[in-house]
């Protein structure tokens, strides 16, 4: 195997904005900021909100005239 093919993977501090941090590894070598983690996006969480599309169709439709 050929020496030095890899890149550095050393590990680092993920911070969320929420305020969650957690350890991981990665190429970029520095601590990272983020603004969404699994801790507060609502696929995660179960608080996902459903929009309603169909008042949203029919003011389209009304403001073109369809």
């Amino acid at each position: 195997m050929k020496a030095d093919t890899h890149p550095n993977y050393p590990e680092i501090n993920v911070t969320c904005s929420c305020g969650s941090k957690f350890k991981t590894r990665s190429t970029h070598g520095r601590d990272m900021s983020i603004e969404v983690c699994s801790q507060c996006h609502p696929f995660y969480t179960g608080k996902q909100k459903i929009l309603d599309t169909a008042g949203r169709v029919e003011k389209f439709k009304q403001k073109y005239g369809m």
